[in-house]
């Protein structure tokens, strides 16, 4: 069974129909930040109150599944010692000094809830973004205990939510809830399905990778981690082996690529190797050394014939811009799902 991609699906009111509950999801991305910081208010307000804020941890800990988008914004800023802690558990070390964070969209993970209890268990400060009423929830009770309530399940979101705390007590940037969901809506509307492919930058993408192993790059910690959580997502919606990873990975497999056949026969029914496609999330990093890695594999690239095409961003904060290229990619993602079709 031959795959396709058939790019009129893209246009098509009736095939659009009926993906209407995923693009919708993509669209109301930023109203679920505003919302997520609406209902945290009250309890950020009353953390402050207390004077949460007055002492600084000996070590913060970002525990559970999602500690890694928290790594990836807090690990160049945080001025005392920060660990992701994606494992069950806590670290043997972790204590009364130290502050630990979840995030728990859903709050229904058993590894998330022991985390929590083991915190409590330990005295440690702790600050938990879920849903009150969940499993992590009900573990999150205790003197040094603060929930932020949570309410739509979505992980960017709540990163926001915990982030904005950070940001107070001077553990790391501020995220400003109101210019991430800002940058998401002007996602959603550039890329919406309502939007022909002519003026689509989502659908045009989709396009270009219609054929293609995509291999993502992102150079900054936040853009490789917009880079990661892109290429599942690709994987999820095409079926394809889309990678990302550092420039010293990628080169390999640009490198190895084979010269385009201009001899090969267009109407063979053999299906062609698909070729690489390199697609770099720019978020406007002025770093020398991630410029100079940019450089470079686009020089690989022109010199293996490898298609090479960038998602960029004009929003002003880091976690803006990494939710703005992250968006941008997922709706390109279900625009590839949608256009691929099999006979």
């Amino acid at each position: 069974m031959a795959t396709w991609f058939d790019e009129a699906r893209l246009d098509d009111p009736g095939v659009l129909q009926t993906v209407d509950l995923r693009l919708r999801t993509l669209a109301e991305s930023g109203a679920r930040v505003r919302r997520e910081a609406h209902e945290a208010a009250s309890a950020m307000a009353e953390l402050i109150a207390r004077g949460r804020d007055d002492s600084r941890p000996r070590a913060v800990i970002a525990a559970g599944p999602d500690s890694r988008l928290l790594r990836a914004v807090l690990e160049p800023w945080c001025p005392v010692p920060f660990v992701a802690w994606p494992n069950p558990g806590l670290p043997g070390w972790a204590g009364s000094l130290d502050l630990v964070v979840m995030l728990a969209p859903e709050g229904n993970d058993h590894g998330s809830a022991s985390a929590v209890a083991e915190a409590v268990r330990r005295g440690a400060q702790l600050v938990v973004a879920c849903p009150q009423r969940s499993l992590v929830g009900e573990h999150a009770a205790g003197r040094h205990v603060t929930v932020l309530p949570t309410v739509t399940g979505d992980q960017l979101a709540t990163a926001v939510v915990m982030l904005d705390y950070l940001a107070h007590v001077h553990l790391g940037p501020r995220a400003d809830a109101e210019s991430v969901a800002t940058s998401l809506d002007e996602v959603a509307t550039d890329c919406s399905p309502h939007r022909d492919l002519a003026v689509n930058p989502a659908k045009m993408l989709a396009i270009a990778m219609a054929d293609t192993n995509p291999l993502v790059w992102g150079g900054s910690v936040l853009a490789a981690r917009a880079a990661r959580r892109l290429a599942e997502s690709l994987r999820r919606t095409s079926g394809r082996s889309a990678i990302a990873g550092d420039a010293e990975h990628l080169l390999p497999v640009i490198e190895a690529t084979k010269p385009h056949d201009v001899f090969a026969d267009p109407f063979s029914e053999e299906p062609a190797d698909l070729r690489p496609l390199l697609l770099i999330l720019d978020d406007r990093s002025d770093d020398p050394v991630v410029r100079e890695q940019a450089e470079e594999l686009r020089a690989a690239a022109a010199r293996h014939s490898v298609r090479v095409e960038t998602l960029d961003t004009d929003a002003d904060a880091e976690v803006a811009r990494y939710a703005s290229l992250l968006l941008s990619g997922t709706y390109a993602a279900e625009y590839l799902r949608i256009g691929l079709v099999e006979d």
